[in-house]
């Protein structure tokens, strides 16, 4: 059975997680690499 390796990236807005999960994905290459992104899940907290 191969190893499954999940990866957690987490930071303020802007500071490059996408980036560096495209990174990763090109370098270990795309069809070894499921992306999983949610920057449609933002809670607007500006009436806080």
């Amino acid at each position: 059975m191969k190893k499954r390796i999940l990866i957690g990236i987490a930071g303020g807005s802007g500071s490059g997680k996408t980036a560096i999960a495209q990174k990763l994905s090109k370098d270990l290459g795309h069809q070894r690499v499921v992306l999983v992104a949610q920057d449609s899940y933002y809670k607007d907290l500006s009436h806080l």
